[in-house]
């Protein structure tokens, strides 16, 4: 999976600007440190954040020493959300190649896995789920299983291992065995006699001659649901079809959000926080942090990979000039994602939530000389400098948390427009 991303600034404070007084006051001088612009697609509002100041005299309305105009706005208790929009990429959690397995010595060309034809295939863009073929092989259909462990061997009675374990539960899913029949989980790695029979039933069906064993290549084992994306270079009905030839290549049917995160704001996302995903119509949909890799790669080093049938795509493309790394996101709804394969998207990340705080426009802090931020109150007893400490910032609403000697509906002075 690729993914061509560009992740955006979390507004927050950062080091002061040089200021001519601490709590002092004096001439107005503005200091524009930082501008976050959000674009919030479905109403197609601009808001620009994030402007800090030096601290000094100033007042409503044109101030005469820097040709700045003021206004004011109200301290307010209410809740805050910190997000990051960042951009990314929508696609599918993995590809995979479908192979004719390796001869074992026990199977048979009728399995599937010695030489033999290719005498059908699915079409390109078909979706095979388990238990359906997903290709033949001199008239024997190969069987699509969930697991992860591709098969390598022949299965029958008295064998354990993950590919058991896979099979049962594929087996139980399909209704040919029964969670009773088998037993404990903790035992569904073993192939007993209800695992023969239950095999047995499932090659009656395929058409297959009931042996209660399943010989290497009557089975292909899939992570999942397969989208088919094509057919191998060599791979036409009628074809040969020796051991290890790519019979046909497929992707997951599970989207998957791609972001190149700055590698800076990697203490800003954890597993399971809650995102949105802006689709290429406008569509908002939910969504949440599934994944955060933990190595940084530069833009020059991400690529685009395919994948094992075990893996999902490579990292996504970084578009700044510093490390990324890869974070993956699933949507709430798989559905909202229509037929689309791969598709730029938009990704809101929301880091923190607040509750009942006192909250400042985030262009009302002044930065203070050694540290620290302070605002400007104004009211009937004229203009005065409060200390205040930043807490969470909500970019989109352009506010910041603070706390200091403030009470909610006093007024605090910000850059006029």
């Amino acid at each position: 999976m690729t993914g061509t991303t560009a992740s955006s600034q979390t507004t927050g404070p950062g080091k002061p600007p040089q200021a001519s007084s601490d709590l002092q006051p004096g001439p107005r001088r503005w200091v524009a440190t930082g501008v976050v612009v959000i674009i919030v697609a479905t109403a197609g509002v601009a808001l620009a954040v994030g402007v800090f100041r030096a601290s000094g005299r100033g007042g409503s309305g044109s101030s005469a020493s820097s040709g700045y105009r003021t206004s004011t706005a109200t301290v307010t208790r209410r809740s805050l959300t910190s997000q990051s929009v960042v951009d990314a990429t929508l696609g599918k959690a993995g590809t995979w190649s479908v192979v004719v397995p390796l001869s074992s010595s026990s199977s048979s060309p009728a399995g599937g896995a010695g030489p033999g034809t290719i005498t059908w295939l699915p079409r390109v863009g078909k979706t095979v789920y388990q238990g359906q073929r997903i290709y033949a092989v001199s008239g024997t259909p190969v069987v699509v299983l969930y697991g992860n462990v591709p098969a390598y061997r022949d299965l029958s009675v008295g064998m354990t291992g993950a590919d058991v374990r896979q099979l049962n539960t594929g087996l139980v899913k399909l209704g040919y065995a029964t969670p009773a029949a088998l037993g404990p989980r903790p035992g569904w790695n073993y192939y007993s006699a209800e695992t023969a029979y239950a095999v047995g039933q499932l090659q009656t069906k395929l058409g297959l001659p009931e042996t209660g064993t399943l010989s290497l290549g009557e089975a292909a084992f899939l992570p999942g649901p397969a989208l088919v994306t094509g057919w191998g270079t060599s791979s036409v009905v009628g074809s040969p079809a020796p051991p290890g030839t790519v019979v046909l290549t497929a992707s997951s049917t599970t989207p998957v959000i791609t972001i190149g995160l700055d590698a800076g704001q990697q203490s800003e996302v954890k597993l399971g926080d809650p995102v949105s995903i802006t689709l290429p119509d406008g569509t908002i949909t939910p969504g949440m942090i599934s994944q955060i890799r933990r190595v940084a790669s530069s833009p020059s080093s991400a690529g685009s990979t395919g994948g094992s049938a075990n893996s999902p795509g490579g990292p996504a493309n970084g578009s700044g000039t510093g490390a990324t790394i890869t974070v993956l996101a699933t949507l709430t709804h798989p559905r909202a994602a229509g037929r689309l394969n791969s598709a730029p998207v938009t990704v809101t990340i929301t880091a923190g939530r607040v509750f009942n705080v006192l909250t400042v426009p985030v262009d009302a802090l002044l930065a203070q000389t050694g540290g620290g931020y302070a605002v400007e109150v104004t009211g009937p007893g004229g203009h005065h400098l409060v200390r205040v400490t930043p807490g969470l910032f909500d970019d989109a609403a352009g506010l910041v948390q603070v706390t200091g000697n403030l009470a909610s509906g006093q007024h605090v002075v910000v850059p006029g427009i």
